[in-house]
């Protein structure tokens, strides 16, 4: 099963709906999306079947039990995080807490102890497709670890599919490490913004350390012409791919208020992705593609 990740140097280019147009062009049995903080491609989607649900622990939490705390405050005064706090009692801040340990080991009377903490919930929908996704609690620091977790959902499920799409993580971050990690290919869309340009070079270098074969589509090209030639002139000189435009559309905005896919309804920008999904599969099955 071939494995094609869309990802976005920083937020709000537009990948999620991007992701969702190519769900749907593709008709996808197999998808997932792996921005684990945000999750919002299950909106587009309108999945009629029951999420089946279930915890994700992260980093433990330290607990003090009070009934054996003798008040010595080597825990308060070891902990670096400043996690414990010694007001009438001693409480460890949830948030604070990075589950180091030294609390426990430091305290003569075994009152402070590790405690598996919740760190996100893990949502998978099946019925006629696959869907996996997640969503990390505030405050959890294991993004990473729980896009890991939501790959392996994706592919506990075995159905017959040659292609699985994944809507990542804007930025450089732990959750678009997790999500590079194993797939063919990386479709980076970038806009024609001063960051725009700069966090999709940052992405691509990310990407390149992992060897995966990369993409480049511009959306919103028609904002900024000129820095759309910038992007198509740096691609060209790293040889690499552009598989084209999809230009600014309010037609497409009003579509993805009603939680409709761009390809759902005849406008500028639902066209536009269809070009551009067609190169991009053409890319991931290695076949031969006019650039």
């Amino acid at each position: 099963m071939k494995q094609l990740l869309i990802l976005s140097g920083k937020g709000g280019t537009g990948k999620t709906t991007i992701a969702s147009a190519f769900i749907q062009l593709s008709n996808a049995q197999v998808y997932a999306d792996c921005d684990v903080d945000a999750p919002n491609l299950h909106l587009i989607m309108n999945q009629a079947s029951e999420a089946k649900r279930s915890d994700y622990y992260g980093m433990p939490k330290a607990d003090i039990d009070l009934a054996l705390c003798v008040q010595c405050d080597l825990c308060r005064q070891n902990c670096r995080f400043d996690a414990i706090q010694a007001d009438s009692d001693y409480k460890v801040d949830y948030f604070a807490c990075e589950g180091c340990g030294v609390c426990e080991a430091v305290c003569p009377a075994g009152a402070v102890s590790l405690k598996p903490a919740k760190a996100g919930e893990l949502i998978l929908y099946v019925k006629d497709s696959v869907f996996s996704t997640a969503e990390l609690k505030m405050g959890s620091g294991t993004s990473g670890k729980l896009v890991t977790e939501v790959k392996k959902q994706l592919k506990s499920v075995p159905i017959d599919s040659g292609l699985a799409i994944i809507d990542g993580s804007p930025g450089i971050g732990c959750p678009v490490i997790a999500s590079l990690s194993g797939v063919d290919m990386v479709l980076i869309i970038a806009e024609p913004s001063i960051s725009g340009i700069s966090d999709m070079e940052r992405i691509i270098k990310t990407a390149e350390k992992f060897q995966t074969r990369k993409a480049i589509c511009i959306n919103k090209y028609d904002t900024n012409l000129e820095n759309t030639k910038k992007i198509e002139s740096f691609c060209q000189k790293i040889y690499l791919p552009c598989v084209g435009r999809i230009p600014y559309d309010p037609a497409s905005v009003n579509a993805i208020n009603q939680g409709q896919s761009i390809v759902e309804i005849d406008c500028a920008a639902g066209r536009a992705a269809k070009v551009v999904f067609d190169k991009a599969i053409k890319l991931l099955f290695n076949e031969s593609l006019a650039l």
